[in-house]
């Protein structure tokens, strides 16, 4: 018999995380860098500018714990409007990364951290953000067939991107997991608006917290930052334990302490294979 005692929720957290564009989700990381995490992040958005300067101002020993791939489609302008210069490798790249973080950096050097899945719960692997592998999705869906119908491209890349959610809030990925999104808030039938996280077109927007335990919502008013743990009249949030959470928490150390309510922090014992040499948050690649 399994007890409800021994649950992975003991070890792991799958947070999705959504905000307002510069609500400071991605800064407030460096609350997680500061508390032993060793995060492992796949850049979408390449937008960790903050999240460098605060590490370095906060933690700069652990700067050496952040390792991140950038991934971004090339883009160039022309008279019909911006088009994907070459083709569409930021998807089916990302895709490939979280099967197993391999990739050569910059300088032609092999990197190589093994399967996420099996990373373990001192380590978070972070998606930021899911909105623009959403974008990713549905323009390498388009370049494989761009006459296709549009209903049929947009169904195609919101079944790929729910197929990876699938597999990353699974049982079998042991390994913290924050997915990153921008909300967007929609008309609901009855005429009232609710936020959710922006994907690919408006089917699969519902249907992203259902895959996720906890659900925090950032916000920015006059300047004070915020991570939200209960629910608003506009967005619906879930944590696993709300008679220990606070209701919100600063944005600069929410996260940290969202964890140490659900685990312990991280230990020392036990760490995740470091290659060498490994991308620092001082630097960058991008895949063409």
């Amino acid at each position: 018999m399994t007890s409800l005692a021994q649950h992975h929720s003991n070890n792991l957290v799958k947070l999705l995380l959504i905000g307002d564009a510069k609500s400071g989700k991605t800064g407030s990381l460096v609350s997680l860098i500061k508390a032993g995490y060793k995060l492992r992040i796949l850049d979408m958005d390449n937008l960790l500018d903050i999240l460098k300067y605060l590490a370095l101002r906060e933690c700069p020993d652990n700067l050496d714990n952040v390792e991140f791939l950038t991934l971004r489609d090339k883009r160039k302008a022309t008279s019909e409007g911006s088009v994907i210069d070459g083709p569409c490798r930021a998807f089916p790249d990302a895709v490939k990364m979280l099967d197993r973080w391999k990739y050569k950096d910059e300088n032609g050097e092999q990197v190589d951290l093994g399967t996420p899945a099996e990373w373990g719960p001192d380590c978070i692997l972070v998606i930021d953000s899911f909105s623009r592998l959403c974008d990713a999705a549905y323009d390498w869906r388009f370049s494989l067939n761009p006459k296709n119908d549009g209903r049929a491209i947009y169904g195609d890349a919101q079944d790929a991107v729910e197929s990876l959610l699938a597999g990353l809030t699974s049982k079998s990925f042991a390994t913290n997991l924050i997915v990153i999104a921008h909300v967007q808030y929609m008309d609901q039938p009855d005429g009232t608006k609710k936020g959710f996280p922006q994907g690919v077109g408006q089917k699969l927007s519902p249907k992203i917290p259902q895959y996720f335990p906890s659900v925090v919502l950032y916000t920015n008013k006059n300047g004070k930052r915020t991570m939200r743990t209960t629910s608003t009249m506009l967005v619906d949030l879930a944590n696993p334990a709300p008679f220990l959470m606070e209701p919100e928490y600063p944005a600069e150390t929410g996260l940290a302490q969202f964890f140490g309510v659900l685990r312990d922090n991280p230990t020392t014992t036990e760490e995740p294979p470091t290659p060498k040499p490994i991308t620092k948050l001082n630097s960058t690649i991008t895949r063409r």
